[in-house]
């Protein structure tokens, strides 16, 4: 049996939650915080064999060895050069190689060619980060009262946290590549199919004036990325929200009906993706002599008609919903929804790392994790924002362009690393990701 990650490490993770779902870290358990960080990453990648760590499936995937040395080369870059006196780079070609998309950094290694470097070999990436782990241990020994370096460690740790959440999506991607499906961990637990599903009903909402996006508490406020502030008024008509997410059996039907046959249900570029990709289902669906199969962390399994659709585009989420006669909520909306929902879920402490049945104790339910659901809305900068100066302003802001909001965070996300205002965000067309669909409506 292949190693749990619900271990005590995870459960640390969800105990620094604060009740908004965000870390709150003082400076003198800063260093607690980044070694938990860190070692969750490589606890990740306790169940691969060697092979599995330079294997990149697609150039939006990287291998997972990239992804451990670039969350490494993250810290070297922006916190230990600039911050540790008489620090020494661990090889000075790294930085070329494990640059994702830094400008001002310098030039990088072309992502679509990830999976080519054999070398550093995975030894040497793993002493890599050991190596500039300990050199973050001294810079925290010194300077964690530095506010601009606790920012910086925060920052890191919340980008590897995300990090972490693609080494789980580009395994599955890598492993459902394989015709032999290989299986992540053998020992996901795997829900019955005789599983209830609450009813799904519409809860409403008034229209007004709100207010959404993150604004900082107290004095020691928790992180949030750039891109979910200034918090700003929204003006919203009376709206009405699924209680629960769109479910395999019911996108079901909508296969069954023709959905990926009838131009009429598709935006222009959807339709036109579904012709030139040849979409028949979500991605992960296989038909299998007649009944329809599921590629999951856990292997090739039988497709559960109770749980969530999951691993659809923005296009097939907007077909869907334009075929059930509904639509997808606005990120605003979203939002104003979630103001008074404890932020609990199906989590990647959870276990699972696969979307569960809505288990119908709550309305709505499913809000956080389980799926990242579509919004209708196009990933733009709220009203007043403004990019951080330097390198690290691109981490956000450049990318508000051709893309789509997501909202609530996944069954591979961390629960510590969440929150109502976080806005996650993806070209229309992207599938590997663990989305999913919440149907909203203006008249239900």
């Amino acid at each position: 049996m292949q190693p749990s990650i619900s271990t005590a490490l995870v459960n640390a993770q969800v105990a620094a939650a604060s009740h908004s779902g965000s870390l709150r870290v003082e400076h003198d358990t800063l260093l607690h915080f980044y070694q938990r960080v860190r070692q969750f990453s490589e606890q990740l990648c306790q169940p691969l064999e060697i092979e599995d760590y330079g294997i990149q499936g697609m150039p939006d995937v990287s291998p997972p060895k990239w992804h451990l040395a670039h969350t490494t080369w993250f810290f070297e870059t922006f916190l230990l050069l600039p911050h540790l006196a008489g620090y020494e780079v661990f090889h000075p070609q790294l930085g070329y190689l494990f640059n994702s998309y830094y400008e001002a950094v310098g030039q990088r290694h072309p992502r679509p060619q990830r999976g080519l470097l054999s070398r550093p070999t995975v030894e040497q990436v793993y002493r890599y980060r050991t190596y500039v782990d300990q050199a973050m241990q001294q810079l925290l020994s010194d300077l964690s009262d530095d506010p601009t370096v606790v920012d910086l460690v925060k920052l890191g740790l919340h980008h590897e946290q995300q990090h972490q959440e693609l080494l789980l999506t580009d395994i599955k991607y890598n492993f459902a590549l394989n015709p032999l499906r290989p299986a992540y961990r053998t020992d996901i637990m795997q829900f019955s199919v005789a599983d209830a599903v609450s009813r799904e009903s519409w809860l409403d909402y008034p229209g007004g004036l709100y207010s959404i996006g993150y604004e900082a508490e107290g004095d020691h406020p928790a992180f949030a990325f750039d891109n979910e502030s200034p918090r700003h008024p929204v003006y919203l008509q009376d709206f009405w929200l699924a209680s629960r997410l769109v479910t395999n059996g019911e996108y079901l039907e909508f296969i069954q009906a023709g959905g990926y046959h009838k131009p009429e249900y598709w935006l222009s570029e959807g339709w036109a993706t579904v012709q030139t990709a040849g979409w028949q289902a979500p991605l992960y669906w296989e038909k299998i002599d007649g009944a329809w199969w599921l590629m999951t962390l856990a292997g090739l399994r039988p497709l559960n008609e109770q749980e969530p659709v999951c691993h659809v585009s923005f296009y097939e989420a907007d077909a869907y919903a334009r075929w059930a006669g509904k639509r997808l909520p606005t990120e605003a909306e979203w939002e104003v929804a979630t103001a008074h929902v404890p932020l609990q879920g199906n989590f990647v402490e959870s276990d699972r790392l696969h979307p569960a049945p809505a288990g119908g104790n709550s309305r709505p339910d499913q809000l956080f994790g389980d799926v990242w659901e579509w919004a209708q809305s196009a990933y733009l900068p709220y009203p007043g924002y403004q990019p951080a100066p330097g390198a690290v302003g691109e981490y956000n802001g450049k990318f508000m362009c051709n893309q789509m909001v997501l909202r609530g965070g996944s069954c591979v996300t961390s629960q510590s690393h969440i929150r109502a205002s976080y806005r996650n965000f993806f070209p229309a067309a992207a599938r590997w990701q663990f989305s999913g669909i919440r149907l909203a409506c203006s008249h239900p």
